[in-house]
């Protein structure tokens, strides 16, 4: 079987891993090369830097939307495209190039929390358990029809990191499965998405990482671990400007102004909230690095508690 791969960050590369495994992984297109780092310098993606190590021909053609684009990839004359994490639109003309179609790996168990970004937007609602889909690619967002699936429960303490990390693995493990029925002769069945309870996770953006007191300590805590590591959680506290890394919600009864400081120990800082309280465990002071809520009460004697 000929596979080519379309990936690009590191929760596609155990995906990449496993589509690999026999040698029929012919082309891997992963995103051109951007700046990053303090001196802006160009840098490789995760899946082009797997790819390379295999000795797996990377392309990184800036759109597949062009006729030129198209024709390249159609001279692989795949049997099948495997799409994780991609980051960009495989229109229909793509989509109609391999003999079984586009396969994508979802990290949620559609159709709730289409999108880019369902491990965080599944932490931060609270969900009791997400997972992976392996997904039969249609010109919609990710509305395709469901070919295989795993659940895994979310932890109560959980980080956007953890499950991350997790949900790579096991979309991994979903792939192989599904390229192990495929090879065997049976395509696994479709099962289209029911409309109802259909959710969109959108893009993270920095600016829904301020913390907002008035709200619920249980939704602040879930935000907290839903932004780690990335764009992390921040909050003004005491006058400060903090980035906060751990925090967990106190079903604590208060009468005090969302914001306020209201006691602090070993264990943390807690901080009034519109409902409850949130007992913050690891902060960041601007310029400064990862401390726990104690480090960071040393260096502030100011403070008084009531």
């Amino acid at each position: 079987m000929r596979i080519v791969f379309a990936g690009t960050p590191d929760f596609a590369v155990p995906s990449l891993r496993a589509a690999a495994q026999r040698g029929e992984v012919v082309a891997a297109y992963t995103q051109p090369d951007r700046p990053a780092g303090r001196g802006r310098g160009l840098a490789a993606s995760p899946v082009k830097l797997e790819a390379v190590a295999r000795g797996i021909p990377v392309r990184q053609p800036e759109s597949l939307r062009d006729a030129q684009a198209q024709a390249a990839l159609r001279d692989l004359a795949p049997d099948l495209l495997v799409v994780v994490a991609y980051g960009l639109i495989l229109p229909q003309a793509v989509l109609d190039i391999p003999r079984f179609g586009c396969w994508n790996v979802h990290a949620s168990l559609l159709p709730r929390w289409r999108g880019a970004a369902p491990i965080q937007r599944a932490i931060q609602a609270g969900d009791a358990e997400t997972g992976v889909c392996l997904m039969q690619m249609e010109a919609g967002l990710d509305t395709g029809p469901v070919l295989l699936e795993q659940r895994t429960p979310i932890a109560e303490d959980e980080t956007g990191g953890r499950l991350h990390d997790r949900l790579a693995e096991l979309g991994a493990q979903v792939l192989a499965d599904g390229l192990g029925l495929l090879r065997a002769g049976i395509r696994p069945v479709p099962r289209p998405q029911p409309e109802q309870g259909a959710t969109y996770a959108r893009k993270l953006d920095k600016a829904e990482a301020r913390l907002d007191w008035s709200r619920p300590a249980e939704e602040l805590a879930r935000t907290v671990r839903a932004f780690n590591p990335w764009p992390v959680a921040e909050a003004t506290v005491a006058g400060e400007r903090l980035r906060i890394h751990g925090a967990v919600a106190l079903p604590l009864a208060h009468h005090a102004a969302p914001g306020t400081p209201l006691a602090a120990g070993r264990d943390g800082l807690d901080v009034a909230c519109g409902q409850d309280a949130l007992r913050l465990r690891v902060v960041q002071r601007d310029g400064g690095r990862a401390i726990t809520a104690a480090d960071w009460l040393n260096a502030r004697r100011d403070l008084s508690f009531g």
